[in-house]
């Protein structure tokens, strides 16, 4: 199915996405503002060192979800928090997976029984 140019246009639009994830975007943006700010680079310097318009800078820092994941990843790299997105699902981070991962232990471990030889 080809996606029309107004369905291209609309994806990764505040819309379509749940409340919980506007507002994780959201405050990443701010986040990454700030972080920004305390380093005190200007915008235009820090989008030049990311690879990246001034424009889409400014979105990112807005949480716009419309920006490729990639581009988020090259903004942090450039504050130097890019080792923060290797630990966004690792395992010690994980609850929930781990919670369900502990329910599907055995309750019991029993300890295998030797297999009588035949050499006797």
């Amino acid at each position: 199915m080809d996606l029309t140019t107004r369905q291209r246009a609309n994806i990764g639009r505040r819309g379509d996405l749940p409340m919980p994830v506007v507002r994780a975007l959201r405050k990443l943006g701010q986040d990454i503002r700030n972080a920004r700010r305390r380093r005190r680079i200007p915008v235009a310097v820090a989008a030049e060192r990311a690879s990246i318009s001034k424009t889409t800078w400014l979105k990112v820092e807005k949480g716009d979800p419309g920006v490729l994941t990639g581009t988020y990843a090259k903004v942090l790299f450039v504050l130097g928090l890019v080792d923060k997105v290797a630990q966004l699902a690792e395992a010690a981070n994980d609850s929930v997976g781990l919670r369900l991962e502990e329910e599907q232990l055995p309750r019991r471990i029993r300890r295998k029984l030797r297999q009588p030889s035949g050499d006797e």
